[in-house]
């Protein structure tokens, strides 16, 4: 008995360990990225995010200007101390146990005199990284050789809104129209509907890749290409099989005691549905909306294809900040968490939902 509860004990500390590592190699990185889209810029190029931890640094308490006259090519001789140019910039522990370490590049001229001191909590965290990245105007910041960099802002205010315009409608619109179908194909019976359902099965393996040309070229002949509407038809079409799907395997296993009861008091189809379906199917309503909304929200290909650059979504915002400011961890970092914070609000507010949705049809009682 005690082997069997110590088996027991043991198993079930390898699982919740697993659970904690796995959690844990999720969130650092998160964490890491949180903080550094509220760190100084030239501490981001100075320092790593976990110095922001207490631990023990060399501080800045004086500095020492370099006489005009010294080659920088050359050794450097500083209170008796003697070291090349790049030395000087690694920074050298002096005897008293001071670090001297130069600042920038050589015609700054400036060595800082520092001294180890214990740090408890980084100063300096602000919001300028978010305000430079929603602003669009101008930027300017120092980078770790505290040269000052002058850049144009990127407007992702637009590409947010952009972005809640294309995710909310193309969420919605799918689910109305799954629920319906799915309805139909559970609960009434028509000609060719075990053969219509294969067929929104079978569309489940079908890659969007082989799909963007030919829509591309029916949007092109219909004028419609690169306005929201094309958006959503695109993104209503792709995640329809998925939502007909879910919801079919859901609304097949609801209680038909219920059903017989309210077709015999004399309801009709539309009124079952709307007043029984849809209130016993909202946990697979809910998983839906998670997965469409972010597969919505994060996508990259659709969005270029077919909402092109004139109104660029978060995705594309991202990209293109990446591509011009792949160096400015700030700006990059702030960017990222003003694109999770919906996604993340979504997700918490129907997560509750989530496992009872994703397990619908699964089990048969």
């Amino acid at each position: 008995m005690k082997s069997l509860q110590t088996k027991n004990n043991l198993s079930n500390f390898l699982v919740n360990f697993t659970l904690i590592l796995i959690c844990l190699i999720w969130i650092v990185p998160t964490l890491g990225v949180f903080i550094t889209s509220f760190r100084n810029s030239e501490k981001i190029f100075q320092s790593g995010w976990w110095t922001i931890l207490p631990h023990n640094e060399y501080v800045k308490t004086g500095e020492i200007k370099i006489d005009e006259s010294v080659d920088v090519n050359g050794p450097i001789t500083v209170d008796g101390v003697t070291h090349t140019f790049e030395e000087w910039r690694a920074g050298v522990v002096m005897p008293d146990g001071k670090q001297l370490t130069w600042y920038g590049n050589k015609r700054t001229r400036q060595i800082d005199i520092q001294t180890q001191e214990w740090i408890w909590f980084e100063t300096g965290m602000t919001l300028e990284n978010y305000k430079n990245v929603l602003s669009g105007k101008e930027i300017r910041f120092k980078d770790g050789s505290g040269q000052e960099i002058v850049r144009q802002g990127n407007n992702l205010n637009s590409a947010f809104l952009n972005s809640i315009a294309v995710a909310i409608p193309a969420t919605i619109i799918p689910i109305l129209i799954a629920c319906f179908a799915a309805y139909g194909f559970a609960w009434m019976n028509f000609f060719g509907r075990k053969f219509l359902f294969t067929i929104v099965v079978a569309l489940l393996v079908v890659p969007l890749q082989i799909a963007l040309v030919p829509i591309l070229q029916d949007y092109t002949k219909l004028n419609i290409n690169g306005t929201f509407l094309a958006i959503w038809l695109a993104h209503t079409g792709f995640g329809l099989p998925l939502a007909i799907y879910l919801l079919f395997n859901y609304i097949n296993q609801l209680p038909r005691d219920i059903l017989e009861s309210a077709f015999i008091d004399g309801a009709s189809h539309f009124t079952i549905f709307t007043n029984l379906i849809l209130p016993l199917s909202v946990p697979a309503l809910a998983s839906f909306a998670i997965f469409q909304f972010l597969w919505v929200w994060n996508d990259y290909l659709v969005s270029l294809i077919f909402l092109g650059d004139q109104n660029r979504v978060m995705t594309m915002a991202l990209a293109a900040i990446v591509g011009e400011k792949g160096q400015d961890w700030h700006l990059l970092t702030a960017g990222a968490f003003i694109s999770m914070i919906l996604p993340l609000t979504v997700f918490f507010s129907l997560q509750r939902f989530f496992v009872r949705g994703l397990l619908a049809g699964s089990v048969k009682g």
